[in-house]
């Protein structure tokens, strides 16, 4: 079993990349063969700033280091350092129907909010697919507006294999359906486009202040509330014990329980869960040559991996030399 995941270093990770992508990846090193990168290229489609995309490329390694990625139980490397992976989605392309990629919902959606329609937005699922297909990857696990994504990956490898011959594995999505959508401080999924998130290595303030700023309904503080309507208790859920879920659900229910109060419990346990991550990322962070050392290294094995899945279609093409 090989799994393959990969995540946008397009703004500080927050905690729905970390429940969505990052914590399945780390549990997935103990199941399977992981290989785990950092989709800088796919970050240019919405960030067009070169200082913030290096930036944002190392601060990615960091916090993903932090969060328990080992390059000693992965292979763990930067998109753009395996350039191989652009040619493969080139050919990719030359199968890929025009009607296939109108359909994804993602690019539409993003459209829909108002960001730049280039066609690297449009044909994003062609790249990731190729991010897919070049390792030979049987299990990708993703939150639940990426499935589609996998889908068109799926689609396109059987349609290569129809017009070529058999070369590439098709995968197949894994969701963690529990935390498939997290929401944000406005109740919506959240996302870096949407500007909704609670970033998990923000400044101490601006985590809790970013807590507090979740949007809440106008109930008055003596009366009920209803847990299920409450985005604060729906964030509790997915990091709180078993019984203090239990706790806040009553509390709300029967009224004389603030959302500000609520808010402060969400903070407590949020800042307890990531303290160890923080304490990790901090011993790290000002080792420089350490990060370059386990880009270079990981670069070389994805390399490797993927090479002989390349050189082959190149040889199904009429392009080999």
């Amino acid at each position: 079993m090989r799994i393959l995941s990969g995540i946008q270093p397009s703004g500080i990770l927050h905690i729905g990349n970390y429940l969505g992508m990052i914590q399945p990846m780390v549990a997935s090193q103990e199941k399977g063969e992981l290989f785990c990168f950092l989709a800088n290229l796919h970050s240019l489609t919405s960030v067009f700033d070169a200082k913030k995309v290096s930036a944002f490329s190392t601060e990615a390694v960091l916090d993903l280091l932090a969060l328990g990625i080992d390059p000693d139980k992965s292979v763990f490397w930067a998109q753009s350092d395996v350039p191989e992976v652009t040619e493969l989605a080139w050919y990719l392309s030359n199968v890929t129907p025009k009607a296939l990629l109108e359909r994804c919902h993602s690019y539409k959606d993003k459209v829909a909010k108002n960001l730049p329609a280039n066609n690297g937005l449009f044909s994003y699922p062609v790249l990731m697919a190729a991010d897919i297909l070049m390792y030979q990857s049987t299990i990708v696990p993703v939150g639940k507006d990426q499935k589609q994504h996998v889908e068109v990956a799926r689609d396109i490898a059987i349609k290569f294999n129809q017009a070529y011959g058999e070369v590439f594995t098709i995968p197949e999505p894994q969701i963690k359906e529990t935390v498939a959508v997290v929401p944000g401080i406005d109740g919506q999924k959240m996302s870096k486009s949407y500007g909704n998130t609670i970033d998990i290595f923000a400044p101490e303030n601006q985590f809790k202040k970013k807590i507090m700023s979740i949007i809440t309904d106008p109930t008055p503080l003596e009366s009920p509330k209803d847990p299920e309507k409450s985005v604060v208790f729906a964030l509790y859920k997915l990091f709180a014990s078993q019984e203090k879920i239990i706790d806040m659900e009553q509390k709300l229910l029967r009224g004389g329980y603030g959302y500000g109060d609520a808010k402060k419990e969400l903070f407590s346990v949020l800042w307890e869960h990531f303290l160890p991550f923080r304490k990790k990322r901090e011993a790290i962070a000002g080792n420089l040559d350490y990060i370059a050392e386990v880009r270079k290294k990981g670069a070389e094995k994805a390399r490797a991996a993927g090479t002989p899945t390349l050189q082959k279609v190149r040889e199904l093409v009429g392009v080999k030399n």
